[in-house]
Protein backbone atom coordinates (compact mmCIF):
# COMPACT_ATOMS: atom_id res chain seq x y z
CA UNK A 1 0.00 0.00 0.00
CA UNK A 2 0.86 3.40 -0.61
CA UNK A 3 0.61 6.60 1.78
CA UNK A 4 1.27 9.99 0.25
CA UNK A 5 2.56 12.98 2.33
CA UNK A 6 2.42 16.67 1.35
CA UNK A 7 4.74 19.53 2.23
CA UNK A 8 6.56 22.37 1.59
CA UNK A 9 10.30 22.38 1.69
CA UNK A 10 11.38 25.80 1.85
CA UNK A 11 10.15 28.57 4.22
CA UNK A 12 11.76 31.01 6.11
CA UNK A 13 11.18 32.50 10.26
CA UNK A 14 12.29 35.66 11.65
CA UNK A 15 15.77 33.86 11.96
CA UNK A 16 17.21 34.77 8.66
CA UNK A 17 14.90 37.18 6.60
CA UNK A 18 10.89 35.72 7.31
CA UNK A 19 8.36 37.65 9.39
CA UNK A 20 6.61 34.97 11.63
CA UNK A 21 8.39 32.58 13.47
CA UNK A 22 8.04 28.93 13.65
CA UNK A 23 4.67 28.36 15.46
CA UNK A 24 3.57 31.02 12.99
CA UNK A 25 4.72 28.90 10.47
CA UNK A 26 3.50 25.41 11.74
CA UNK A 27 -0.13 26.89 12.05
CA UNK A 28 -0.37 28.25 8.70
CA UNK A 29 1.00 24.69 7.29
CA UNK A 30 -2.01 22.85 9.31
CA UNK A 31 -4.41 25.77 7.88
CA UNK A 32 -3.41 24.89 4.41
CA UNK A 33 -3.47 20.78 5.11
CA UNK A 34 -0.45 19.99 4.91
CA UNK A 35 1.50 17.12 6.48
CA UNK A 36 4.90 18.65 7.01
CA UNK A 37 6.83 21.67 6.41
CA UNK A 38 10.33 22.74 6.57
CA UNK A 39 11.46 25.53 8.05
CA UNK A 40 15.11 26.57 5.88
CA UNK A 41 16.43 29.59 7.10
CA UNK A 42 19.59 31.52 5.61
CA UNK A 43 22.93 29.87 6.86
CA UNK A 44 21.47 29.49 10.05
CA UNK A 45 20.52 25.81 12.15
CA UNK A 46 17.75 26.28 14.47
CA UNK A 47 17.88 23.49 17.02
CA UNK A 48 15.00 23.13 19.57
CA UNK A 49 11.92 23.65 17.60
CA UNK A 50 11.26 20.14 15.60
CA UNK A 51 8.28 18.37 16.08
CA UNK A 52 4.69 17.91 15.86
CA UNK A 53 2.19 20.54 15.73
CA UNK A 54 -1.69 19.61 16.19
CA UNK A 55 -4.98 21.53 15.53
CA UNK A 56 -8.83 20.29 15.53
CA UNK A 57 -7.95 16.49 15.00
CA UNK A 58 -4.79 17.52 12.68
CA UNK A 59 -1.21 17.33 13.11
CA UNK A 60 1.68 18.75 11.27
CA UNK A 61 5.28 17.97 11.63
CA UNK A 62 7.61 20.72 11.29
CA UNK A 63 11.41 20.16 10.10
CA UNK A 64 14.35 22.27 10.50
CA UNK A 65 16.33 22.72 8.01
CA UNK A 66 19.06 24.96 6.43
CA UNK A 67 19.49 27.45 3.10
CA UNK A 68 23.40 27.75 2.74
CA UNK A 69 25.36 30.35 0.73
CA UNK A 70 28.13 32.13 0.60
CA UNK A 71 27.23 35.31 1.93
CA UNK A 72 30.94 37.21 1.47
CA UNK A 73 30.28 36.33 -2.35
CA UNK A 74 29.08 38.73 -4.60
CA UNK A 75 27.17 38.91 -6.28
CA UNK A 76 25.09 35.74 -4.72
CA UNK A 77 24.80 32.40 -6.71
CA UNK A 78 25.07 28.85 -5.34
CA UNK A 79 21.85 28.36 -2.76
CA UNK A 80 22.18 24.78 -0.93
CA UNK A 81 18.98 23.23 0.50
CA UNK A 82 20.09 20.98 3.59
CA UNK A 83 18.01 18.76 5.30
CA UNK A 84 18.82 15.85 7.86
CA UNK A 85 22.41 16.70 8.65
CA UNK A 86 21.56 17.88 12.66
CA UNK A 87 24.56 20.58 12.47
CA UNK A 88 25.64 24.19 11.65
CA UNK A 89 27.49 23.80 8.11
CA UNK A 90 27.18 27.14 7.00
CA UNK A 91 30.99 27.72 7.86
CA UNK A 92 31.72 25.74 4.43
CA UNK A 93 29.59 27.59 1.95
CA UNK A 94 32.24 29.50 0.61
CA UNK A 95 33.25 26.13 -1.18
CA UNK A 96 29.96 23.84 -2.43
CA UNK A 97 31.73 20.73 -3.61
CA UNK A 98 33.09 20.64 0.18
CA UNK A 99 30.32 21.73 1.81
CA UNK A 100 28.11 18.92 -0.09
CA UNK A 101 30.89 16.15 0.72
CA UNK A 102 30.08 17.11 4.25
CA UNK A 103 26.08 16.79 3.99
CA UNK A 104 26.44 13.03 2.62
CA UNK A 105 28.98 11.90 5.26
CA UNK A 106 26.25 13.42 7.52
CA UNK A 107 23.41 11.40 5.66
CA UNK A 108 21.94 14.70 4.88
CA UNK A 109 19.99 15.45 1.83
CA UNK A 110 21.00 18.77 0.19
CA UNK A 111 18.87 20.19 -2.93
CA UNK A 112 19.86 22.91 -5.42
CA UNK A 113 17.46 25.89 -4.38
CA UNK A 114 16.24 27.91 -7.23
CA UNK A 115 18.79 26.77 -9.33
CA UNK A 116 17.46 29.52 -12.56
CA UNK A 117 16.60 32.83 -10.63
CA UNK A 118 17.16 35.55 -13.06
CA UNK A 119 17.34 38.95 -11.51
CA UNK A 120 15.29 41.70 -11.33
CA UNK A 121 17.03 45.22 -11.79
CA UNK A 122 13.32 47.27 -11.21
CA UNK A 123 13.09 45.83 -7.11
CA UNK A 124 16.70 45.63 -7.18
CA UNK A 125 17.18 42.27 -6.96
CA UNK A 126 20.13 40.05 -8.20
CA UNK A 127 20.18 36.86 -9.74
CA UNK A 128 21.27 34.01 -7.45
CA UNK A 129 21.42 31.58 -9.60
CA UNK A 130 22.92 28.13 -9.58
CA UNK A 131 26.72 28.47 -11.46
CA UNK A 132 28.92 25.48 -10.11
CA UNK A 133 26.93 22.81 -12.21
CA UNK A 134 30.68 20.58 -12.38
CA UNK A 135 30.05 19.28 -8.03
CA UNK A 136 28.64 16.09 -7.67
CA UNK A 137 26.98 14.47 -4.35
CA UNK A 138 23.42 16.48 -4.17
CA UNK A 139 20.44 14.69 -3.88
CA UNK A 140 18.26 16.44 -6.46
CA UNK A 141 17.15 20.53 -7.59
CA UNK A 142 13.96 22.32 -6.33
CA UNK A 143 12.80 22.49 -10.12
CA UNK A 144 10.02 24.52 -9.11
CA UNK A 145 10.42 27.79 -6.59
CA UNK A 146 6.86 30.13 -6.36
CA UNK A 147 9.04 33.34 -5.13
CA UNK A 148 11.54 33.23 -7.79
CA UNK A 149 8.47 33.37 -10.06
CA UNK A 150 7.13 36.12 -8.87
CA UNK A 151 10.72 37.63 -9.25
CA UNK A 152 10.72 36.74 -12.69
CA UNK A 153 7.62 39.23 -13.28
CA UNK A 154 8.82 41.99 -11.74
CA UNK A 155 9.81 44.42 -14.79
CA UNK A 156 8.51 47.14 -12.76
CA UNK A 157 6.93 48.27 -8.99
CA UNK A 158 3.70 48.51 -10.35
CA UNK A 159 4.33 45.18 -11.57
CA UNK A 160 4.96 44.23 -7.70
CA UNK A 161 1.82 46.16 -6.67
CA UNK A 162 -0.07 44.65 -9.51
CA UNK A 163 0.95 40.94 -8.75
CA UNK A 164 0.90 41.27 -4.62
CA UNK A 165 -2.35 42.00 -5.04
CA UNK A 166 -3.76 39.57 -7.36
CA UNK A 167 -0.93 36.50 -6.22
CA UNK A 168 -2.96 33.81 -7.33
CA UNK A 169 -2.24 34.55 -11.22
CA UNK A 170 1.18 34.31 -10.93
CA UNK A 171 2.21 30.77 -10.63
CA UNK A 172 2.19 29.48 -14.21
CA UNK A 173 4.74 26.49 -14.07
CA UNK A 174 8.83 26.14 -13.64
CA UNK A 175 11.04 27.54 -15.43
CA UNK A 176 11.90 26.34 -19.02
CA UNK A 177 15.42 26.55 -18.05
CA UNK A 178 15.00 24.20 -15.20
CA UNK A 179 13.36 21.65 -16.87
CA UNK A 180 16.01 21.95 -19.71
CA UNK A 181 18.95 21.53 -17.10
CA UNK A 182 17.40 18.90 -14.95
CA UNK A 183 16.34 16.72 -18.37
CA UNK A 184 20.01 17.15 -19.20
CA UNK A 185 21.63 15.62 -15.84
CA UNK A 186 18.93 12.96 -16.22
CA UNK A 187 20.37 12.36 -20.13
CA UNK A 188 23.96 12.36 -18.30
CA UNK A 189 22.84 9.33 -16.25
CA UNK A 190 22.42 10.73 -13.34
CA UNK A 191 19.50 10.11 -10.67
CA UNK A 192 18.84 13.72 -9.61
CA UNK A 193 15.46 14.00 -7.59
CA UNK A 194 13.17 17.08 -8.33
CA UNK A 195 11.62 19.14 -5.45
CA UNK A 196 8.97 21.99 -5.67
CA UNK A 197 8.65 25.04 -2.82
CA UNK A 198 6.96 28.20 -1.92
CA UNK A 199 10.37 30.16 -0.36
CA UNK A 200 7.88 31.66 1.77
CA UNK A 201 8.50 34.70 4.15
CA UNK A 202 5.72 35.99 4.38
CA UNK A 203 7.46 39.75 3.98
CA UNK A 204 5.56 43.33 4.11
CA UNK A 205 5.63 45.21 0.96
CA UNK A 206 5.43 49.02 0.74
CA UNK A 207 4.53 51.35 -2.10
CA UNK A 208 3.76 54.50 -0.65
CA UNK A 209 1.22 54.98 2.08
CA UNK A 210 -0.43 51.05 0.27
CA UNK A 211 1.15 47.83 2.43
CA UNK A 212 0.52 44.40 2.46
CA UNK A 213 1.54 41.16 3.76
CA UNK A 214 3.23 39.53 0.40
CA UNK A 215 1.66 35.99 0.35
CA UNK A 216 0.79 34.71 4.10
CA UNK A 217 2.67 31.54 4.62
CA UNK A 218 -0.48 29.37 4.26
CA UNK A 219 -1.54 30.99 1.20
CA UNK A 220 1.54 29.57 0.25
CA UNK A 221 1.52 26.75 1.18
CA UNK A 222 -1.44 26.01 -0.86
CA UNK A 223 0.15 26.21 -4.25
CA UNK A 224 3.35 24.24 -4.91
CA UNK A 225 4.69 21.43 -2.79
CA UNK A 226 6.08 18.16 -2.60
CA UNK A 227 3.97 15.24 -2.42
CA UNK A 228 5.99 12.17 -0.87
CA UNK A 229 4.95 8.34 -1.13
CA UNK A 230 5.82 6.02 1.19
CA UNK A 231 5.24 2.62 1.56
CA UNK A 232 4.39 3.22 5.59
CA UNK A 233 2.36 5.66 7.81
CA UNK A 234 3.18 8.41 9.15
CA UNK A 235 2.54 7.13 13.39
CA UNK A 236 2.80 10.35 15.10
CA UNK A 237 5.98 9.84 16.37
CA UNK A 238 9.08 12.49 15.11
CA UNK A 239 12.13 10.53 14.62
CA UNK A 240 10.13 7.69 12.52
CA UNK A 241 7.99 9.72 10.34
CA UNK A 242 11.14 11.88 9.12
CA UNK A 243 13.04 9.23 8.45
CA UNK A 244 10.25 7.89 6.46
CA UNK A 245 9.58 10.99 5.00
CA UNK A 246 13.07 11.42 3.61
CA UNK A 247 13.79 8.13 2.80
CA UNK A 248 11.66 8.28 0.01
CA UNK A 249 12.53 11.82 -0.77
CA UNK A 250 15.74 10.57 -1.63
CA UNK A 251 14.87 7.80 -3.94
CA UNK A 252 12.83 10.00 -5.68
CA UNK A 253 9.07 8.48 -4.62
CA UNK A 254 7.87 12.19 -4.95
CA UNK A 255 6.58 14.76 -7.49
CA UNK A 256 5.62 18.55 -7.43
CA UNK A 257 2.18 19.73 -7.58
CA UNK A 258 0.41 22.72 -7.82
CA UNK A 259 -2.33 22.67 -5.56
CA UNK A 260 -4.12 25.75 -5.80
CA UNK A 261 -5.85 24.95 -9.22
CA UNK A 262 -6.94 21.66 -8.09
CA UNK A 263 -5.58 19.05 -5.20
CA UNK A 264 -2.97 16.96 -6.84
CA UNK A 265 -3.48 14.35 -4.33
CA UNK A 266 -4.22 10.82 -5.71
CA UNK A 267 -1.79 11.09 -8.44
CA UNK A 268 0.35 7.94 -8.84
CA UNK A 269 2.64 6.48 -11.57
CA UNK A 270 4.19 3.68 -12.09
CA UNK A 271 5.71 0.84 -14.61
CA UNK A 272 5.65 -2.76 -15.19
CA UNK A 273 7.84 -4.88 -17.39
CA UNK A 274 9.36 -8.54 -17.56
CA UNK A 275 11.23 -8.60 -13.79
CA UNK A 276 8.09 -7.03 -12.29
CA UNK A 277 7.03 -3.19 -10.95
CA UNK A 278 8.40 0.23 -10.24
CA UNK A 279 7.20 3.39 -9.14
CA UNK A 280 9.02 7.02 -9.20
CA UNK A 281 12.24 7.22 -8.48
CA UNK A 282 12.91 3.38 -9.24
CA UNK A 283 14.29 1.38 -12.82
CA UNK A 284 13.34 -1.81 -14.24
CA UNK A 285 14.90 -3.24 -17.42
CA UNK A 286 13.66 -2.22 -21.00
CA UNK A 287 13.51 -6.29 -21.83
CA UNK A 288 10.41 -7.00 -24.58
CA UNK A 289 8.97 -3.48 -23.17
CA UNK A 290 8.00 -1.38 -19.78
CA UNK A 291 4.72 -0.15 -19.48
CA UNK A 292 4.08 3.09 -17.79
CA UNK A 293 0.67 3.67 -16.35
CA UNK A 294 -0.38 7.07 -15.07
CA UNK A 295 -3.44 8.19 -13.17
CA UNK A 296 -4.63 11.63 -12.10
CA UNK A 297 -7.45 12.97 -9.30
CA UNK A 298 -9.13 14.76 -12.68
CA UNK A 299 -9.02 15.26 -16.25
CA UNK A 300 -5.95 16.90 -17.23
CA UNK A 301 -3.31 17.29 -20.44
CA UNK A 302 -0.64 14.94 -19.98
CA UNK A 303 2.68 14.73 -21.55
CA UNK A 304 5.35 11.83 -21.58
CA UNK A 305 8.85 12.80 -21.47
CA UNK A 306 12.44 10.94 -21.67
CA UNK A 307 15.31 12.79 -21.51
CA UNK A 308 13.25 16.16 -22.13
CA UNK A 309 12.08 14.81 -25.46
CA UNK A 310 8.26 13.77 -25.99
CA UNK A 311 7.29 10.61 -26.13
CA UNK A 312 3.21 10.78 -26.12
CA UNK A 313 0.52 13.32 -24.66
CA UNK A 314 -3.16 13.12 -24.23
CA UNK A 315 -5.82 15.81 -24.05
CA UNK A 316 -8.58 15.24 -21.42
CA UNK A 317 -7.88 12.35 -20.06
CA UNK A 318 -7.54 10.84 -16.38
CA UNK A 319 -5.08 8.35 -16.95
CA UNK A 320 -3.14 6.99 -19.67
CA UNK A 321 -1.02 4.48 -20.72
CA UNK A 322 2.42 3.81 -22.64
CA UNK A 323 5.08 1.03 -23.68
CA UNK A 324 8.00 1.63 -24.03
CA UNK A 325 11.42 -0.03 -25.31
CA UNK A 326 14.26 2.29 -24.85
CA UNK A 327 16.31 3.36 -22.02
CA UNK A 328 15.98 6.61 -20.94
CA UNK A 329 14.52 8.58 -17.55
CA UNK A 330 10.98 8.51 -18.17
CA UNK A 331 8.77 11.44 -16.57
CA UNK A 332 5.44 12.72 -15.88
CA UNK A 333 4.24 16.38 -16.70
CA UNK A 334 0.43 17.63 -16.70
CA UNK A 335 -1.44 20.72 -17.38
CA UNK A 336 -4.79 22.55 -16.34
CA UNK A 337 -6.66 25.76 -17.46
CA UNK A 338 -6.65 28.55 -14.45
CA UNK A 339 -7.29 31.74 -14.31
CA UNK A 340 -7.19 32.27 -17.98
CA UNK A 341 -4.00 30.27 -18.63
CA UNK A 342 -2.48 27.01 -18.84
CA UNK A 343 -0.77 26.18 -16.27
CA UNK A 344 1.68 23.60 -14.78
CA UNK A 345 -0.27 20.83 -12.65
CA UNK A 346 1.83 17.91 -11.49
CA UNK A 347 5.82 17.12 -12.81
CA UNK A 348 6.91 13.54 -11.63
CA UNK A 349 10.00 12.33 -10.78
CA UNK A 350 11.25 9.94 -13.63
CA UNK A 351 11.07 6.37 -13.83
CA UNK A 352 14.18 4.54 -14.71
CA UNK A 353 14.57 2.02 -18.10
CA UNK A 354 17.17 0.88 -18.37
CA UNK A 355 19.30 -0.96 -21.22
Amino acid sequence: MTYEFVGNLHAHSYYSDGWGDHETIAAAALEAGLDFVAVTDHNVYVQGLDGYRTSGGRRVLLVTGEEIHDQARQPQKNHLLVFETRTELAPLAHDPQRLLDAVRQLGGLAFLAHPVDPASPAVDQPDLSWVDWEVEGYTGIELWNTMTEFKSLLRSRLDALFHAYRPAAITRAPFRESLGRWDALLRSGRRIVAIGGADAHAFTGRLGPLRRTIFPYAFLFRGVNTHVLTEEPTVGDEAVDRQRIFHSLRRGQCFVGYDRPASTRGFRYSAQGETGSASMGESLPAGLGVTLQMTFPKRTYIRLLRGGELVADWTNVEAAIQTVTVPGAYRVEAYLMYRGARRGWIFSNPIYVTA
